[in-house]
């Protein structure tokens, strides 16, 4: 696939409150500072399409933009930053939950990881939440570019194995570099074979 257009469209803080045209989305999530609004930017070719800051948590709506004029992108803010108040943090997680359980149009949800780091409790009870709800997702794991071809691939088969003990088979799990473009032509490959399935099923009715 290749992203020839992508524009911001809209920030909302319910799925009720986003009056829109209902086009397929595919979410983005992780723990703040996870590199989602770099990786954004890298899988559309626009390095100031959503926000990008040094500052933890700074995301704190649901973020649309459109691409190619047929399906969205949404930037959905991030979980477990703790130098939030607890009102806020509060207030956000229900932004978040009430997005994923009530959104008709979301197609996949893309959890990030930071691969340098071990798969915390918090990403796993997530995860596991996920899983509960049927909500369809896969894991991105960020700023590859850090590790090196051994120590990339060691994660890898640690996450798989850690995500094994409660999925099978196992979501996809992919690899990305928002810095070196690593994983871009994974990444949108999927959401198009994603979006070709879906046009497949639809055609069949």
């Amino acid at each position: 696939m290749r992203i020839t257009k992508a524009a911001y469209v809209s920030s909302s803080v319910s799925t009720a409150g986003k009056a829109l045209p209902a086009l397929r989305e595919f979410a983005f999530i992780g723990r703040s500072n996870v590199g989602k609004s770099s990786l954004i930017n890298c899988l559309t070719g626009n390095a100031s399409l959503a926000h990008t800051s040094s500052t933890p948590g700074k995301t704190q709506c649901i973020n649309h933009f459109i691409i190619n004029d047929s399906w969205y992108i949404v930037d959905l803010p991030g979980y477990g930053y703790a130098k939030l108040s607890k009102e806020r943090r509060e207030k956000l997680a229900g932004m978040i939950n009430d997005y994923i359980d009530h959104s008709a149009s979301l197609v996949v949800l893309f959890v990030l990881l930071d691969s340098r780091h071990d798969l915390l409790k918090i990403d796993l009870d997530f995860l596991v939440s996920l899983g509960e709800r049927g909500v369809p997702f896969a894991i991105l794991l960020t700023k590859s570019d850090k590790l090196g071809t051994n120590a990339l691939a060691a994660r890898m088969e640690k996450v798989k194995a850690e995500i094994g003990e409660y999925w099978e088979p196992l979501p996809p799990i992919l690899a990305t570099s928002s810095k070196s473009g690593y994983g871009k032509e994974a990444v949108l490959d999927y959401i198009e074979s994603v979006l070709r399935n879906l046009d497949e099923m639809d055609n069949k009715q």
